[in-house]
């Protein structure tokens, strides 16, 4: 079957990134003039995919606002002929087929992912987490879908991780098929670095077949009292194959503060309208931290 849908969770507390999550979603932080949220739904978009769900939570609103229509705004910008913003404004809200499903508190990435299994049903999906930015000419969930495609199980994205992140992350046992394509042997959630089974994780990209629904319901609560979305393919690769993937291209965990920034520059640099002013910039201050 086609992987048409994707469930975006977004229902996360930021707690990362306060105070300044306090009054606003972490996926909403600006890449320049973009939410990091836009860049996620245009990567699903671009993969072939246009029934969305978003797992929220309360204080997410904003969110659903951004990809609403703005008649307020959009007369405004009408009414002052500024029809290249007004077009941007419009597109926005006419990106996807987007549903909004409210996840009451954060019981984990696995617990959210259910949340979405009614509209889902018997379909393939995928999942993109929010604050995730991945660039490449292919979009990494397309890569994920092409793999699914031809072996018909679940396929995670997978690279090699810094050791001090290693416990941060869902890390996997596996056996190479070749130099980016394994079969799970296992998978375990923010390990110790001294049981760490490998030095290669799961990043926020996955295709999953829908028994990872009852994988997922047959988990107890795990790593931080949540129910873990790890635990649960560690469930469904007992009962069927899953593969991990070494994706192509670059992935920004803007959850992260020092990802956020370096994603803002490299954005900043790829814009041709921006990039001698931020090279010229970056220099000046380069050269000053010298001279000090």
């Amino acid at each position: 079957m086609e992987v048409k849908k994707a469930i975006i969770p977004v229902a996360g507390l930021g707690t990362r990134f306060l105070p300044a999550t306090k009054s606003m979603p972490k996926e909403m932080l600006p890449i320049i003039d973009k939410p990091v949220i836009h860049f996620v739904v245009e990567e699903a978009l671009a993969s072939g995919i246009d029934d969305i769900i978003f797992v929220t939570g309360r204080s997410k609103r904003s969110i659903e606002d951004y990809f609403d229509g703005s008649p307020e705004l959009e007369m405004h910008l009408k009414q002052h002929k500024k029809h290249d913003l007004l077009e941007k404004v419009q597109d926005i809200a006419s990106l996807a087929d987007i549903h909004y499903i409210r996840q009451k508190e954060p019981k984990g990435l696995g617990d959210a992912i259910l949340r979405a299994e009614k509209h889902v049903g018997d379909e393939p999906f995928a999942v993109l987490l929010g604050d995730d930015i991945v660039v490449n000419e292919q979009p990494c969930t397309r890569q994920l879908i092409d793999i699914y495609q031809k072996y018909g199980r679940s396929t995670i994205a997978v690279k090699e991780v810094p050791k001090e992140k290693i416990s941060s992350y869902g890390i996997i046992k596996g056996k190479p098929l070749d130099h980016s394509l394994y079969v799970l042997e296992d998978i375990v959630e923010k390990p110790d670095v001294d049981k760490a089974p490998s030095n290669i994780g799961a990043i926020g990209r996955y295709v999953f077949t829908p028994e990872i629904f009852n994988c997922i319901k047959e988990t107890s609560s795990g790593v931080g009292n949540e129910i873990q979305l790890t635990d649960g393919i560690r469930n469904l690769n007992r009962s069927q194959k899953v593969y991990g993937y070494k994706f192509n291209g670059t992935r920004y965990d803007t959850g992260d503060k020092v990802e956020y920034v370096k994603a803002i520059i490299n954005f900043a640099l790829n814009n041709e309208n921006m990039k001698d002013n931020i090279l010229e910039y970056l220099q000046d201050v380069l050269a000053s931290k010298n001279n000090a």
